[in-house]
């Protein structure tokens, strides 16, 4: 495929601007979904929701910051994690700025620790709809026809 200048721009805008969207939609969904008793934030306490429960994981957001790339074990859990999201068809996500993400979800001090990995649960009487939950799993569906299993989305900033 050979693609004009222009093709080329006018992909990379769109692009940035679908990321943009993305990134506000996540936020949204987040803020929802802690509103609604349905977000479990930190590594071990989602190991343990998709151990007890994996049917009422509906989405998936992990976060990486400047210390990941020295942090095996953080490195080993996040494998883990997609393995797990990957086999139960859990749409996946990762962002970037773990600040950002702690400063969402967070409403605990030691949440801010271990906000690398978040889920967002269904209630206990079934699913819940949400418009911004939706563009997320169109977003992860054509992410993944393009081969990138885990989306990186950049949250809007404050």
């Amino acid at each position: 495929i050979v693609m004009t200048l222009e093709e080329v721009l006018r992909q990379k805008s769109t692009e940035a601007e679908r990321a943009h969207c993305t990134g506000k939609a996540l936020e949204e969904v987040l803020v929802t979904a802690m509103d609604n008793d349905a977000l479990t934030v930190g590594v071990y306490e989602c190991a343990k929701v998709m151990n007890l429960d994996p049917d009422s994981v509906s989405f998936c957001v992990l976060a990486v910051d400047e210390g990941f790339e020295c942090d095996i074990a953080l490195q080993i859990h996040f494998t883990l994690i997609q393995s797990f999201c990957f086999d139960n068809d859990i749409s996946i996500v990762r962002v970037s700025d773990l600040q950002r993400l702690a400063e969402i979800v967070a409403d605990k001090p030691e949440q801010l620790e271990d906000a690398h990995c978040v889920l967002i649960t269904n209630p206990a009487d079934g699913a819940w709809e949400d418009p911004s939950l939706e563009k997320l799993h169109l977003f992860c569906e054509e992410s993944r026809r393009l081969n990138d299993w885990v989306p990186e989305v950049s949250l809007p900033g404050r």
